[in-house]
């Protein structure tokens, strides 16, 4: 049978369920036309391009788990390729659902095309990274054209998504002009961009050819993450007017993209205070028509270098609480270096736990049931089980092995005092010796 679409969302207004949605429903235990639905409306996004055969699909969005995305890659002082795909390997360990190669040194397509043949996990990209060292041209000689051709080559080598800061044109500059910013645009891709309309005076030229940018991403099927340049990045910047026109402009781009049958993300904050972000996520949710958000944090307080991916974790479980759909992990090297692979793992951890919280929250159905494996695994002091368990196994393993309890079935912690162990055995009827 000839196939009638070429994304995601143009099946699903079609009536298809096509095998991504049945993936997404199964993994999710939710009615594949309840996906297909939300996919159609545009609440839900499955990253799915045509040329990324190891793919298992993903949905984000509407009703589904809170995905996590783990950020790696090389840059011009750390150009460890070897390094950069131990990083993915431990992302998958851990089940991340997407990562974003944000490569930004030399000729990058060959660690790409790699990391697509390889990953079950959607993959990323942010083109404008990679403008300078594809085209090898300095940023004021590049060319509107030369930036779609970038975006198109990411497209056919097999990304899922990609972020482009279409909304960063010369309505939002303004705002961000007359806000008095105490840390101006932090969004590397952001500030790039606003270099270049600078320097050569021209509109942002994604936005200015967004329906020719459109007609690249529908042709693959890559979902669009229209980014937010003007995220704060302190604090102090938080839902300023900025930020706010930059989303303002991303809600508008939004329903073009659909229009075309294009998928879209939305991607938000930042730093911002614990009292801002329900209120933004609402925000996001109205005028961005509902579609999936992406948020780079929330990171909670600018005080906490070597400790970031605790600040962001924080922020995340309340941003997916009150609506986020997609967190991207922060690592404890964030601010500070390229992460190492023990960084990797603890930033992603750390946001997976933030995830996890949050659909506890929200009621997400089967969340609750890996708590309670591990509730009654405690209850029996059935430490195989709990092992079984714990996001973190090995470490998990490590902290128990490196005491030892005069009772094996107790920890360190407690020892015989063990609550679980007494009430196990009064409730059993049996005599509760400490000795």
């Amino acid at each position: 049978m000839t196939q009638t679409y070429s994304t995601q969302m143009e099946a699903a207004k079609l009536g298809i369920v096509t095998p991504q949605m049945a993936q997404v429903a199964e993994d999710e235990g939710i009615d594949a036309e309840v996906v297909r639905e939300r996919v159609a409306r545009g609440t839900i996004a499955i990253p799915a391009n045509h040329n990324h055969p190891a793919l298992h699909a993903h949905g984000v969005g509407e009703g589904l788990r809170t995905k996590i995305n783990v950020n790696l890659g090389i840059s011009g002082d750390e150009r460890d390729y070897d390094c950069e795909m131990q990083k993915v390997r431990t992302a998958l360990e851990f089940d991340a659902e997407a990562i974003m190669d944000l490569s930004n040194y030399g000729k990058t397509h060959d660690f790409r095309r790699a990391l697509v043949d390889m990953s079950p996990a959607m993959i990323g990209t942010v083109p404008m990274y990679d403008a300078v060292g594809y085209l090898e041209k300095d940023l004021g000689n590049i060319t509107a054209q030369d930036f779609l051709d970038v975006v198109r080559a990411h497209a056919e080598e097999g990304v899922d998504f990609v972020t482009i800061h279409a909304g960063l044109n010369r309505k939002s500059i303004d705002s961000f002009k007359r806000s008095g910013r105490m840390m101006n645009i932090v969004s590397r891709g952001g500030s790039l961009i606003y270099a270049w309309m600078e320097m050569t005076g021209n509109e942002n030229p994604f936005f200015e050819h967004y329906d020719e940018l459109l007609d690249i991403l529908y042709e693959y099927d890559v979902t669009i993450s229209l980014g937010d340049a003007l995220r704060p990045g302190c604090v102090s910047d938080s839902t300023d007017a900025g930020q706010v026109s930059e989303l303002i402009e991303l809600g508008l781009l939004t329903t073009r993209a659909w229009e075309r049958n294009v998928q879209v993300m939305i991607e938000g904050p930042g730093h911002m205070a614990l009292n801002e972000i329900a209120a933004n996520m609402q925000i996001e949710k109205t005028l961005c028509h509902n579609a999936p958000f992406y948020v780079l944090g929330p990171l909670v307080t600018d005080i906490a270098p070597g400790y970031d991916h605790i600040t962001s974790a924080i922020g995340g479980a309340i941003a997916a609480a009150n609506g986020a759909d997609f967190l991207c992990y922060v690592t404890p090297a964030e601010h500070l270096r390229l992460p190492s692979v023990q960084d990797v793992r603890e930033g992603v951890i750390a946001s997976k736990i933030a995830a996890h919280a949050a659909d506890l929250a929200n009621g997400v159905p089967g969340a609750r049931d890996w708590d309670d494996r591990m509730a009654r695994a405690r209850q029996r002091l059935d430490w195989p089980a709990m092992f079984d368990e714990a996001i973190d196994r090995k470490k998990a393993e490590e902290y128990v092995a490196s005491t030892n309890p005069h009772d094996p079935s107790t920890c360190t912690m407690c020892g015989a005092m063990c609550s679980v162990r007494t009430m196990n055995k009064a409730m059993k009827g049996e005599n509760v010796s400490l000795l």
